[in-house]
């Protein structure tokens, strides 16, 4: 009893010695801006990474990603990690990249165009608002950018799901508004693929294009697939396009790895 006694008063004297308070600061990754769109009607949030060599006094432009579903709880803090990451001094994959993370506020809203499916219409009454938001981010969102930020023209979208459709649109109806696009499990079954059937608008500068999906089931791999295969054969030779099927991946999980091997593919 008096050894247990003995231990307990040490290991008191222990915690004791230790200071009680830690002062915490906040960890940020990042910047915030919002502001109200005048195209959409509302505010707005964007969420900005900046590479660690930036300097704002700089005269040196940098790539720009445009990330859709770029809200803090989506997939702004993951894919700017492997932005981070592929543009460490040891990999060399990607340069010093700017992220701009644009959070939603309605995604089946902005991310589709009106379907003619009576289903559809019922089952997301909020849908089809794309062609403002495209609007948006040609009109404020990439002015805003360009205006605050040392970023280059043109850059990358990244969209997956839903997502993925807005890109799918923007490539076949105004392909010039991004250079790259990285498009994942693109829900294309919209409207009856309606997409599809599009003729893909006429582009003079060069293009890369990747598209990847995974297992899951005909209704998303086919027409991935489809889009794939029309690219390919319709787009001009200024156009290089990837596609790759992840069947040990689902539509929950294959946006990660999809854009991990696409800096990979693109900065060959």
């Amino acid at each position: 009893m008096k050894r247990l006694l003995i231990g307990f008063i040490l290991i008191l004297q222990a915690v004791q010695s230790f200071p009680q308070d830690h002062p915490a600061k906040p960890f940020a990754i990042g910047e915030t801006i919002e502001f109200r769109s005048e195209i959409l009607g509302e505010s707005r949030t964007l969420n900005i990474y900046l590479p660690n060599g930036y300097r704002r006094d700089s005269a040196v432009n940098y790539p720009v990603i445009y990330l859709l579903d770029g809200s803090r709880n989506e997939d702004f803090i993951h894919i700017v990690g492997l932005v981070q990451f592929f543009s460490f001094p040891w990999i060399k994959t990607l340069p010093e990249t700017i992220v701009v993370g644009i959070a939603n506020n309605d995604r089946k809203h902005d991310f589709t165009f009106p379907s003619r499916v009576q289903e559809e219409r019922q089952n997301f009454p909020t849908t089809g608002g794309s062609a403002k938001f495209i609007e948006f981010l040609e009109k404020e969102v990439k002015p805003l950018a360009e205006k605050q930020y040392h970023v280059e023209k043109g850059g990358t979208i990244i969209g997956q799901s839903l997502g993925g459709l807005l890109a799918t649109e923007i490539l076949l109806k105004k392909p010039e508004l991004f250079d790259r696009y990285l498009i994942i499990s693109p829900s294309l079954w919209w409207d009856r693929e309606s997409l599809l059937g599009l003729s893909q608008d006429v582009y003079r500068t060069s293009k890369t294009v990747y598209i990847a999906v995974g297992k899951e089931g005909d209704m998303m791999e086919k027409p991935a697939n489809q889009l794939y295969q029309l690219l390919k054969s319709s787009s001009p030779d200024n156009t290089r396009i990837f596609f790759r099927f992840y069947e040990d991946k689902n539509h929950g999980d294959a946006l990660h790895q999809a854009v991990y091997d696409s800096f990979e593919k693109i900065s060959k």
